[in-house]
Parts: structure tokens; sequence; C-alpha cells
């Protein structure tokens, strides 16, 4: 069973156990300004785990696009990624702990096949200061299966990670209790940290024993939480028990949750008994293509292979989401992803331009099960392909810059840095460059370079905050006039120049509007001036605004457009300017508007661009307000 037809069969298993099968969402969620990507397979589903119903009903289950940026600098080893998927299932106040354990073991071991003699799980040791007991309920269970299957299950009281490495593993355990460090869950790490109010409980890890030699220096002797390798964690169960009412104070939950994950890569790994989740199906072919273009071997460049394959896909799927490589924010990620690749390609020999032979290969692994990516695919290639060819541009000037900064003889910390947030380069490839060159690095460059990173990293961890979904700045009518007056400019772009384009992303302050599109040139004065005229002509007609909420196919076919990349519920609000035979604006939109056109030219005020320019590759910027 390869890593596709796996994904298929947990949404099929648990489709036949009653869950709705809902669409992944986008890696970026405009709703939640907490983070720049989607990291984890829960994370659109803390609403609901939060307490709100589910249009779908009590019972869910998906795959999930999921992107952890602060993982980057981990990718080379056999098993960390930026990009992963996340299958998940969850009961929102229905099934609990019992029939989750018995639906993962029945699907593990009847389904996906894995050898359930190298599956080791873990629970929860109780948590008693806070009145917390011990999950033998979760234990009992796994006992009882892995029992009638005729394999030992002996019970251990590990406690914490520190602990698992002074105790190791005895013979014929399988059940490993830990402390809140590691089998406890909140949205803010363990109990005295969960925020009051907040629902929490323990959970049941599993872990896949690949079998390798334990690697002492991670700890004297391995357990199923060891980093060594040999252990790979394959999917979670919380089981979400309590809620904080007070500090050191817990209570049971009426209605308790079930929020379960497993990572697609690493059971396809265990499938194939190889800890090695680069040689799965959905990896595997783009290393083939990387060794067919370099005329090297995976086994000689592991390393630089890897990051190319991980980083692509990446950068991938955040084009089919709309994100385009920019100078800041998620776009920034997406440049930093994709000029890493550029640069461990340097290793394997490639310096042509290698997306327009990498990015077809990843493309066509995911086309049969995200529609969105074959629709997409051409839109993606080229922006990628774009973008490998400025890097390729910016090098040379960068690599000018590293020669002036080297001219003293010594090159520091804050200049390796200025080369990496200007030009793109990876300290890697700067340091190497500057050995190539002759010369010395400060004593202290790491700890300077590192401190402007972390100075990056805070940033970015703030980046979205005070965003609201849709690109506005804020909920005041100012934001409501912008965010109609984009419409009007999106309808009036297409009469001008022609349906040839797709949003990119938007962005409203109570100052001024812009707008991002993919367009192959810059748009003419003539041509801005033409769309300027008819806005102002439709503010002037005083249109009707107003939505309707229609099925997401029927709005399609009915000629509504939305954003690039955009995931839909079944059920989208579209929202129309005009009425009749003169509707100016169709467009699947969250909202907010004004009620009229003619509230954007109150006070006398018209519609104006103005700027227009290159926002990145293959993306035009316009910026306006209403003055």
């Amino acid at each position: 069973m390869n890593a596709q037809e796996i994904r298929n069969s947990y949404l099929e298993f648990f489709k036949e156990r009653g869950h709705a099968i809902v669409k992944r969402a986008p890696l970026v969620l405009k709703d939640d300004p907490s983070t720049l990507f989607t990291g984890s397979g829960m994370q659109p589903m803390i609403p609901y785990l939060l307490g709100e119903a589910h249009p779908e009903g009590v019972r869910i289950a998906d795959s999930q696009t999921c992107l952890r940026a602060q993982d980057i600098d981990d990718i080379g080893d056999n098993r960390h990624t930026t990009f992963f998927e996340m299958l998940g299932n969850w009961s929102m106040g229905d099934y609990f702990k019992e029939q989750q354990v018995e639906w993962m073991f029945e699907w593990l071991s009847e389904v996906v096949g894995l050898d359930m003699s190298r599956l080791y799980v873990t629970c929860f040791i109780g948590a008693p200061e806070y009145g917390i007991e011990k999950d033998t309920v979760a234990s009992d269970v796994w006992k009882r299966l892995f029992e009638a299957r005729g394999l030992s299950a002996g019970e251990a009281e590990i406690g914490s990670e520190e602990d698992g490495y002074a105790r190791g593993i005895k013979d014929g355990e399988r059940i490993f209790f830990y402390d809140s460090g590691k089998n406890w869950w909140s949205r803010n790490g363990k109990p005295e940290t969960t925020p009051v109010g907040d629902p929490c409980g323990p959970d049941s890890e599993m872990f896949y024993d690949f079998g390798t030699p334990h690697d002492p220096s991670f700890g004297e002797f391995c357990h199923p939480n060891c980093d060594c390798g040999r252990f790979m964690e394959i999917g979670n169960n919380v089981f979400m028990a309590y809620r904080k009412v007070a500090e050191g104070k817990f209570e049971p939950l009426e209605k308790p949750n079930i929020d379960h994950g497993s990572g697609l890569e690493r059971i396809a790994a265990a499938v194939i008994d190889s800890p090695d989740v680069f040689r799965i199906s959905l990896m595997w072919p783009i290393i083939e293509k990387l060794q067919k273009l370099s005329k090297k071997s995976y086994e000689d460049n592991t390393e630089s292979m890897r990051v190319i394959a991980d980083h692509l896909r990446a950068a991938t799927f955040l084009a089919v989401d709309g994100c385009v490589p920019a100078n800041k924010e998620q776009g920034y990620v997406m440049r930093r992803l994709l000029r890493r690749a550029i640069r461990f390609a340097f290793d394997l020999g490639i310096e042509q331009n290698f997306f327009e032979e990498i990015v077809p290969v990843i493309a066509d692994l995911y086309a049969a099960d995200y529609p969105e990516v074959a629709e997409g695919r051409d839109t993606i290639i080229a922006v990628l392909a774009k973008e490998e060819k400025v890097f390729r541009q910016t090098l040379r000037k960068g690599l000018q810059q590293l020669g002036k900064f080297a001219q003293d003889g010594l090159v520091t910390g804050n200049e390796l840095f200025t080369l990496y947030d200007t030009y793109g380069f990876p300290v890697e490839l700067s340091t190497e460059e500057a050995i190539k060159q002759g010369i010395t690095l400060s004593d202290n460059w790491r700890e300077e370079f590192d401190a402007k990173m972390e100075e990056q990293r805070n940033r970015s961890r703030t980046a979205g905050k005070g965003e609201f979904k849709g690109g506005l700045g804020g909920q005041e009518l100012i934001h409501f006039k912008y965010h109609t007056a984009t419409h009007l400019l999106q309808s009036a772009l297409r009469e001008v120049i022609g349906p040839v384009f797709q949003q990119h992303g938007s962005n409203i302050t109570e100052e001024r509007l812009r707008f991002d599109f993919n367009f192959d040139r810059k748009v003419t004065r003539e041509e801005l001036d033409k769309a300027e005229e008819l806005v102002n002509g439709w503010i002037a007609e005083d249109l009707p605004v107003s939505f309707t909420m229609y099925p997401t196919q029927e709005a399609l076919d009915m000629g509504a457009i939305g954003p690039f990349g955009e995931r839909y519920n079944e059920e989208v609000k579209v929202y129309q300017m005009g009425e009749g035979d003169h509707i100016v604006s169709l467009e699947i939109c969250g909202g907010p508007h004004v009620d009229h056109t003619g509230q954007l030219g109150e006070d006398g005020k018209k519609f104006k661009i103005t700027k227009e320019e290159a926002s990145s590759a293959g993306i035009r910027r316009i910026k306006a307000i209403l003055a």
C-alpha cells in the first residue's frame, strides 16, 4: 500500500463509520492571525473543539496539509519535513477513548497491514496534584487489543523524557506512561500552563520501531520518546476530557472530544519498513528526478536531495493555496524555501533552471487526490520557475556584495545576515562562498547571525497580529468601503485587460486598498485610467450590494469568481454589486461590504489608483485610495 492508498483508505475507513469527510484547509488561514501557516491537522478544527458546532456534524475526518517553517533547519535527516499531511478524525462529544483506540488498532493492523509487534504506545501517567488520574482506560484497551493478537503488552511507568533515557525498555514492555511533558494536550502545554477556561486532556501516542541501533549521544538507553530515530511517532490520540476552571483546578467535560492525528508520510515509511520518509511514494519520484538531473546518487547526496524534495513540495502547495514569493510574512518563508532548494542544487551540480523539471513531478503526485493541484498546475509551475530565474540573477549580485564584505579579510555575522535578508542567501551558502574566496569569518559570527535571526523570528511570530479575514486591517466602515472598492477594481481590470488574471491577495487599511494579481506585464497608465473611470462610474450609479448563499459548484457555474488557491465549504457567500441585467461584480467572499456603492463616493470622494508595481515574480500590485 503506497502513501496515496493509505490516505484514501483512512478517509474511507472513517467515512464508513459515520464521519463527514471535509476538504483540507489552505496552508494560509486568513482568519487565524495567531500563526503564519496551518501547522497541524487540528488547527482548523480548534473553534469546534472549543465548543462551536461543526456544520458537518459531530464526526469529522480529513487529510490536512501542514507546514512548519520552524523546522526548516532540521531538514536533512530521515524523518523531518517542513511540509506533511496529517490524517485526522474528530469526535465532538460523541465516541471517546475505547472506540478511538479500537478503530486505530483496526485500521493500522487490518487495513494498512502494519506489523503490530513493532507498535509501541504511550499514555498519561497522571497528575494527582490536579486531581487528574492515570489514564488506565486507554492503556487497558491497548493491552486487550495487543494480547488478543498474542503480543506482550507489559506496562512501564517512565515519567519524564529524561527518566526514559535513564531507564530504557524492559523485556515484554509495550505500553509506557509519561508525564505531562509528553502525554498532555492543551493549547499552551502542561496543566499548569493551560489557559483557564480551555478544554484539555491526556493523549496516547503511537510509535513504530524501525529497529535501528540506538545512538547513545541522545541518552544512555532508548525508549519510545527517544530522538535517535529507532522509534518514530506515527500518530496521536488526544482525549479532551477536562476543562481548566481555575488555577490548579480541572473538571471533567460533560461531553469529551477526540482529536486524532496521524502523519501520512511516517505511516507510509512504516509500511515499506524504511525509517527514511523520503523513500515513500510521495517523495521518491522527486529524488529519482534529482538523481537523473544531477547524475549523482541519493546515497552520496542524501542531505541535498532531501532538502530540495522537501522544500519544493512545500513551496508547490503554498503556490496551490495562492501564496507567492515575497519579502515578508508567508511569502518570505516561501522565498526562503525556494532559495534554499537552489543553494542545495548547487551541491549537486545543478546550475540550470530546474524547477520546471521538478515541480511537475510533485504536481503529478498530488493531482489525482487534490483537484486544486491539477487545476492550478500551469500557474504553479510558472510562479516557481520565474522565482528561480529571478534568484539566479540576484545570486550574482549577492556574490558581488559578499566580495565587498570580504575586502578587509573578515566577514561578520551581521554581514552574513545582510546577505541572507537582502539577497536570500542561506548562511551555509554565504559561509561556503566566503571560504572559497579566501577568508576569514569573525570569531563571533554565529552569535551575531543568530541574534539577528532571533529578531526576525520574533517579527514573524507576530506578523499576522491584527489581521482580519479577507485581508482587512480592521472592522470600521472605511475598511468595508475599501473592501467593496477592491471588488469593483477587480471587475474593472477584467474589463480593461481581460479575464486573464487571478487574484493573489488583498490588504485593506484605513488609508488604502492593495490588490495583487498574476499578470505577465506592467499595466499601462492608460489601462489604469480606464479602470478608474469604470469604478467611479459604478460608484456614481449607487448600485446595491447584496449577498446570497449558494452551493459552491452552483456559484462557480454561474460565474462567481474568488481568490486563487482559496478552498471553499459546500456552501459559499456570493456578493453581487448591481442587479438584473446590470451586475458589475459577482464574487465569492466572506464580506463585509457596504450596502450600496454610492457610499464610496460620500463627501465627494473619488476612486484613485496611486501605484502599480511588481510585487514578486509574475505578480502585479495595485494600490488605490478614496480621496
